[in-house]
C-alpha cells in the first residue's frame, strides 16, 4: 500500500508525542518466538530497535534461543528434555547452552544490528557479574540441573553501555553464587529482572500470540489491559493458562518492581514494537 507524502507526514506527526514521551527512557525488549526464527520478522525487529535508539530511547534487548539450542543438542546426540516447560540442564547441556546463547545467537544479533546501521554490544549475565543466580529448587521436588533462579541484577555494565550510545544485547546465562558454575536462566525472567534494575519505563515481550485472549480461538476477544490484581481471577477462569502464565507473572513482578508498563505483543506482526510505542491505538495486552 502506497502512502502519499501528506499521509507519510501525518504518520510521523502521530508518532511525535510518543517519541517525546519515551525520549531518554529505558525500554527492555524480550526477543523470542517466530520473530526470532522468521527472517523477515527478525529484520523488522532489528530495524525497530535501531529506530528506537536513533530517536533517543534507551533500548536493552534480552534474548533466548531455544530452537538453536535444540538444533545443537541434536547435532551432538543430546536429547532435549523438558519438565514443566523448563529445560533440564546437565553439565554437557549447559556447555552447549552457554556456547549457543552467548556465542552464535548473541553475536548474530549484534552483527545484524551493526550491519543495519545500529551500534550494539553483546553481553551475558556473566559479564560484570550482571546477573547472579542460585540453583533453582522446585517446590515439587523436580531437579532441573543447572537451571538458575535470579538472585540479583547489577545494572552498572548495562547502564555504562547505554551511556556510551550502544544497544546492549543480553543472553540469559547467569553467574552462580552458590557454586562455581554458570546457570541457564529463563529469558523472560531475566528480562523482567533487568527492567526492574534499570527502572525501565516499559518492558515488552514478543510472543507468538496476539496477547491475552478470553477465547484462544477468537482474536477479537483480546484483553487490551490487565491490572495485576485481576491476574489470579483470570488464571482461575483459565483465560491465562499454559505458557502465558509465567509471562504474565513476569509482567506483574516487573510492574510491582517499579516498571510502569509491560506489554505482551504479537511478534508475528512486522514492526509490532513501533506500532505499540508510536501509535494512538497500540496493540497486544498491557499490564500496568
Amino acid at each position: 500500500m502506497a502512502y502519499s507524502e501528506v499521509e507519510q507526514a501525518q504518520i510521523l506527526i502521530e508518532a511525535l508525542p510518543y517519541i517525546q514521551k519515551y525520549y531518554g527512557k529505558t525500554v527492555v525488549i524480550k526477543y523470542g518466538g517466530n520473530a526470532m526464527i522468521n527472517e523477515e520478522l527478525a529484520d523488522a525487529v532489528m530495524s525497530d530497535i535501531i529506530m528506537l535508539s536513533l530517536v533517543g530511547i534507551r533500548v536493552v534487548l534480552v534474548h533466548g534461543g531455544g530452537p538453536d539450542i535444540n538444533e545443537m543438542l541434536e547435532k551432538t546426540g543430546k536429547e532435549s528434555k523438558f519438565i514443566d516447560g523448563l529445560r533440564c540442564t546437565d553439565g554437557e547441556t549447559m556447555d552447549i547452552v552457554q556456547m549457543v546463547l552467548c556465542g552464535r545467537v548473541n553475536k548474530n544479533l549484534v552483527g545484524t544490528i551493526n550491519r543495519k546501521g545500529g551500534k550494539a554490544i553483546g553481553l551475558c549475565g556473566l559479564d560484570g557479574g550482571t546477573i547472579k543466580a542460585k540453583k533453582y529448587v522446585a517446590k515439587n521436588g523436580n531437579d532441573y540441573g543447572m537451571v538458575g533462579e535470579v538472585v540479583s541484577v547489577d545494572p552498572k555494565l548495562l547502564q555504562d553501555t547505554i551511556e556510551n550510545h550502544y544497544i546492549p544485547v543480553v543472553s540469559s546465562v547467569a553467574q552462580g553464587i552458590d557454586e562455581d558454575v554458570s546457570y541457564n536462566i529463563n529469558a523472560d525472567t531475566a528480562a523482567a529482572k533487568i527492567a526492574v534494575a534499570l527502572k525501565a519505563e516499559k518492558l515488552i515481550f514478543l510472543t507468538d500470540v496476539k496477547g491475552v485472549l478470553r477465547d484462544p480461538k477468537d482474536d477479537s476477544t483480546l484483553i487490551s489491559e490487565i491490572h495485576p490484581e485481576e491476574v489470579p481471577v483470570l488464571e482461575k477462569e483459565g483465560i491465562i493458562s499454559g505458557g502465558m502464565i509465567p509471562k504474565i507473572e513476569c509482567c506483574v513482578q516487573a510492574v510491582r518492581g517499579g516498571v510502569k508498563r509491560t506489554n505482551i505483543l504479537d511478534g508475528r506482526v512486522p514492526h509490532s514494537i513501533l506500532i505499540e510505542l508510536f501509535s494512538h491505538k497500540g496493540i497486544g495486552t498491557m499490564i500496568r
